[in-house]
């Protein structure tokens, strides 16, 4: 791997290898560690220019991730829509 420092950002060269039927490049770890990239971790590939762009993709957060963002400030008051048909109470 070669490594080349234009404008203070490393630029790292790879070879591509043979895995299975498909091409493959390695990420090395100190690039994954940036990113914040591990094993499974899904990209997006984009085509632009002869050049491919990997994107990694932002991991949708759980449920339980999602309701301990809520605090007494964040939530809204009680909305009353009143009664619409025959529900009973």
């Amino acid at each position: 791997m070669e490594l080349n420092e234009p404008k203070g950002v490393p630029l790292m060269t790879a070879k591509v290898q043979k895995w299975g039927n498909s091409l493959a490049i390695r990420i090395p770890s100190v690039v994954a560690e940036r990113l914040g990239i591990h094993q499974g971790s899904e990209m997006e590939m984009i085509i632009e220019n002869q050049a491919i762009k990997l994107i990694p993709k932002k991991k949708k957060p759980t449920l339980e991730e999602l309701l301990a963002k809520i605090t007494p400030e964040n939530r809204h008051a009680e909305i009353d829509f009143g009664t619409e048909g025959n529900e009973l109470f």
